[in-house]
């Protein structure tokens, strides 16, 4: 008997997968985007590595992010209309094919032997445009895969797919890059994001559910129009933006890992995993999220908790390479924190939004979750072009905390939000 009570226990805990088991559709999904992920995460690493060659300017990395910004929230707001419009598989096919020629043009750029700055951020915003159309489409999926009762669950593997590739697809791009150069990390993700295309082309067809108009301005703009009588799924932007623009440390890593740390791309890869390697650990005991019924609450107290760890590993900064161990413990703390919002704020915007919505929500959501981290790298990047490293780190993730702690304390309704009553 307590040896039933000990496995009941343990199985509360440890992750649920009961997703992956209820819907062959949804598995094909999971593995397809998890499969994918490690090779868009190299060419991130691989692309912030070469401008910061070209350059030696931690502020020209954070243009990365500047580059990609303007086409996706154009690409997001525009895209969803498109997935409520039209058969989002279809959506997603195309504009995951459109992807799949963006990476396979890194590598005829590479082995062509194109040093150019302007090419990559140029590609860099077709790519960012192409995403936009992609993932709300995506996303809108899954309401129609799955019973509402499991979306916490598959949201968590989905943060736990996109995680995992955080963690081994920069420390394996690191690898490679130094061992074979920026071409090699291209060259993989161009065959990885086959397992994508597959498994799109593999799910049953979603057209809409209620007659849509043309996807143009209006349809945008009807939108826009309910996020604004929304106040609950508007403050899961809100808050998240809070945490990408304010305390999204990305941009620094390249002038971390070259010239505070003193190493090179190996500890590059080993920055831009940690967070990866966060949330993968929180996600190996997450079998307790579909048993919060609190979103609300618990979407700002891990936002608070993100602000603060970065803060932290700002803090272990200022002491040099000794402190290297800290600022990689406190990045996986705050790529915990993360997982647990993302769960949460995913699940609130998949059961608030009624369906015929739910495809510009998505839009908005990758607006907000892909967007805000390319503003937060400009914003990074100049912080740090003006104060150092250190003090970007530090000061953004204190910011964020004040930030997001206001915001909440003010915002009743949503720290009142039961998932077992869901309201926009």
């Amino acid at each position: 008997m307590r040896q039933d009570r000990c496995v009941s226990r343990l199985s509360g805990v440890l992750t649920d997968v009961r997703p992956l088991r209820a819907s062959p559709a949804y598995r094909r999904l999971w593995i397809g985007q998890t499969v994918s992920a490690f090779g868009q995460q190299m060419t991130i690493v691989a692309i912030a590595f070469e401008v910061y060659s070209l350059t030696r300017s931690s502020f020209s990395v954070g243009l990365i992010g500047l580059a990609g910004l303007l086409p996706l929230v154009l690409g997001g707001l525009y895209g969803g209309a498109l997935s409520d419009a039209f058969d989002r598989r279809r959506v997603a096919l195309i504009s995951a094919f459109g992807l799949w020629l963006c990476s396979m043009a890194l590598v005829a750029h590479s082995l062509a032997g194109i040093d150019s700055v302007g090419f990559l951020y140029g590609l860099v915003a077709v790519q960012s445009a192409l995403f936009a159309v992609n993932q709300p489409a995506r996303s809108a999926m899954l309401p129609r895969l799955l019973p509402a009762e499991l979306l916490p669950a598959a949201n968590a593997l989905g943060m736990a797919a996109t995680n995992l590739s955080f963690t081994a697809g920069p420390l394996l791009g690191g690898v490679l890059i130094a061992w074979k150069g920026v071409d090699a990390a291209y060259v993989v993700d161009v065959v990885l994001f086959v397992a994508a295309l597959y498994s799109l082309s593999r799910l049953p067809a979603m057209p809409p559910t209620s007659q849509q108009g043309s996807p143009g301005l209006r349809s945008v703009v009807e939108g826009l129009r309910f996020l604004g009588t929304a106040p609950n799924v508007r403050m899961t932007f809100v808050v998240d933006l809070f945490a990408m623009v304010l305390a999204q440390p990305r941009a620094l890593f390249p002038a971390l890992a070259v010239t505070v740390f003193a190493t090179g791309p190996e500890t590059l890869g080993l920055l831009q995993a940690a967070p990866g390697i966060g949330a993968v650990a929180a996600f190996l005991v997450s079998g307790w999220v579909s048993r919060v019924h609190r979103h609300g609450v618990a979407v700002v107290a891990a936002v608070c908790v993100y602000g603060t760890v970065v803060a932290l590993a700002g803090v272990s900064v200022f002491s040099g390479a000794s402190l290297l161990w800290l600022c990689v413990l406190m990045l996986a703390c705050s790529g915990a924190a993360d997982m647990v919002s993302a769960a949460y704020r995913s699940t609130i915007l998949q059961t608030a939004a009624p369906d015929e919505m739910r495809g510009r929500m998505q839009g908005v959501f990758i607006v907000v979750v892909a967007g805000g981290p390319r503003l937060g790298d400009f914003v990074m990047g100049s912080l740090a072009g003006l104060a150092g490293e250190a003090w970007a780190m530090t000061v953004g993730g204190a910011l964020c905390v004040a930030a997001t702690a206001w915001f909440g304390l003010r915002s009743r309704g949503f720290r009142a939000y039961d998932a077992r009553n869901p309201t926009p």
